[in-house]
């Protein structure tokens, strides 16, 4: 009988007690207690196997469980830490669904996060110890707190529902901290401190306004007490997309150790190698062919070749090719940022639309959220799983990143399609239209592109740029197209090279001042006089493009070569 794919599943052992196909990781367990850091953090894109990792690290350690059998025939139990399955405590947070619409929210949603781990160790401490020992005593009191947290609608006196918040903040940002004491001295043995998605309540409160409030009075409290010299603690393991840095949550632990998508260590671990994806696909009679390789390959994590897990698992089922992978977590920041960033960024942004690679400078240790600057913006695409760094040069910091894939590309198109305040489906009305030489059609669309887009006239995007970056993002497979090259005597504006001969090229010369219907023509002769299709064979559509602020004129002209 053929294995069920765990799609949407991240519990070890569930997927190995039910027989759903897995990728052995296990040797991450090996590497975890081989590097023996204190505090780490593994950065990583959503969707690429952060929490079933961790999952199987508690299933493995735990020592309330008894993991033998899920962990039969896999690599860790070949290795000479097989011995320590289920030796130590643990304790497992996973934060990706902790989030709220205000700082009281959020704190519910946190206590409600961590009260599932005291509710695991209270019966067994019940059975064998005095609640009243000072061991236990703020265990005991955390406990009593975390059991009455609630959220209670209550009408007051004007008829109005108001939200009223049950949460003791002081016990709160104490809790982890008791909780590791209190399992260290009931077990005798240091527990393993296991924090999935640790970034995700502080992307939250980014969202909703109220991140730095929230860090500074709740969670670097919750977070740095607990992990700050604490000697109670065995090892801690952190996950997430990006380090936040300057939250002050881990400016004072020691060996604490951040491993990116740049460092050797771990890189195998999280989403799939190429033999790895091959033979999950044969499994689901399927080929690992240039079309699946254009899709979902094209991540570099320290020069280990990675696919997108998430993306291949949901091939295998559907056994077609599409986008699957959705970063609902990270989309509506990433957008917010890129739209909101420099001149600087936009101008090598441009660059990669463009050629699919750009070279830049590169900030993995610091999260945009905290600190907008272009090199951190660049990290956030890089540890959210949007680009790719292809090429380093760490002396200088300097790398080289490009698009994956084609999945990503279309994440890209919608990002364009922010930029230009229209729908992807309006800009593709509008290059079809250009393609079929309906220049009337194209000005038509094009204009209401210039009327709506406030970026035209109140920021430092125009509407050239958002042109081109729409044409590359949607027109990439039909045509080559470049921007400001050198081509016959002079530097054309946009030259798009048709990839087959049946369709025009097209090139684009852009003027702008009071008299467009007189600069129209100029940008027309332009294209004529520099010969600016010098070199191209077939059919040329020259495209002449005046614009006065938000007042545009067009005039075109075929060329045959």
């Amino acid at each position: 009988m053929m294995k069920v794919l765990p799609i949407g599943m991240d519990n070890f052992r569930e997927i190995r007690e039910g027989e759903y196909y897995y990728v052995d990781k296990t040797l991450l367990i090996k590497d975890f207690l081989a590097y023996r850091n204190k505090v780490s953090l593994i950065t990583r894109p959503r969707r690429f196997g952060k929490t079933l990792n961790m999952t199987m690290l508690r299933d493995f350690f735990d020592i309330q469980q008894d993991s033998l059998a899920i962990f039969d025939g896999l690599s860790i139990m070949e290795t000479e830490y097989a011995n320590q399955i289920n030796s130590r405590p643990v304790i497992f947070l996973t934060l990706k669904n902790c989030s709220g619409r205000n700082i009281d929210e959020m704190c519910i949603s946190l206590a409600k996060s961590i009260r599932n781990e005291y509710f695991k160790y209270e019966p067994i401490f019940s059975e064998k110890v005095d609640p009243k020992s000072n061991d236990y005593l703020a265990f005991y009191k955390t406990y009593e707190m975390l059991k009455e947290v609630s959220e209670e609608n209550i009408i007051d006196d004007r008829g109005v529902v108001q939200k009223i918040y049950k949460v003791d903040r002081t016990l709160l940002k104490s809790s982890l901290t008791e909780l590791i004491k209190s399992v260290c001295v009931f077990y005798d043995k240091k527990p393993v401190l296991l924090i999935d998605e640790y970034d995700q309540p502080l992307i939250k409160a980014h969202d909703m306004g109220y991140r730095e409030t929230f860090s500074k009075e709740i969670y670097g409290s919750f977070l740095g007490i607990a992990l700050k010299g604490n000697d109670y603690l065995e090892q801690a393991l952190l996950t997430g997309i990006q380090r936040i840095a300057k939250e002050s949550i881990f400016s004072e632990i020691n060996n604490f150790i951040v491993y990116t998508v740049l460092d050797e260590q771990y890189a195998s671990y999280f989403g799939l190698n190429t033999d790895e994806t091959k033979e999950l696909l044969e499994y689901y009679d399927l080929e690992l062919n240039k079309e699946v390789t254009s899709y979902y390959d094209g991540y570099s994590f320290a020069d280990v070749e990675v696919y997108n897990p998430w993306s291949i698992l949901n091939y295998a089922y559907k056994k077609t090719l599409q986008s699957y992978w959705i970063n609902t977590s990270t989309n509506g920041l990433i957008r917010e940022s890129i739209l909101k960033a420099d001149s600087r960024f936009h101008s090598s942004f441009k660059k990669l639309i463009a050629d699919g690679d750009v070279a830049i400078r590169l900030n993995l240790d610091a999260s945009f959220i905290e600190l907008a600057k272009t090199e951190t913006l660049w990290g956030l695409l890089v540890n959210a799983g949007y680009l790719t760094v292809i090429d380093a040069d760490y002396r200088l910091r300097r790398f080289t990143v490009r698009i994956p894939n084609e999945e990503i590309k279309h994440e890209f198109e919608l990002i364009v399609s922010d930029y230009t305040k229209l729908s992807s489906e309006m800009l593709q009305d509008m290059f079809l239209a250009l393609i079929d030489s309906d220049t009337d059609e194209f000005l038509s669309i094009y204009r209401e592109l210039v009327l709506d887009s406030t970026s035209f006239h109140d920021s430092r995007e125009n509407a050239y740029h958002m042109l081109f970056l729409g044409m590359v993002m949607n027109l990439r497979e039909l045509y080559e197209i470049k921007s400001n090259i050198e081509s016959g005597h002079g530097r054309s504006d946009i030259i798009m090279k048709s990839k087959d001969i049946s369709r025009p090229h097209i090139l684009i010369e852009f003027k702008q001042g009071a008299d467009v219907e007189k600069l129209k023509y100029e940008a027309l002769k332009q294209i004529h006089d520099n010969q600016y299709y010098a070199g191209l064979e077939g059919e040329v559509l020259c495209v002449g493009i005046a614009h006065d602020i938000k007042i545009c004129q067009l005039v075109s002209e075929i060329v045959k070569c």
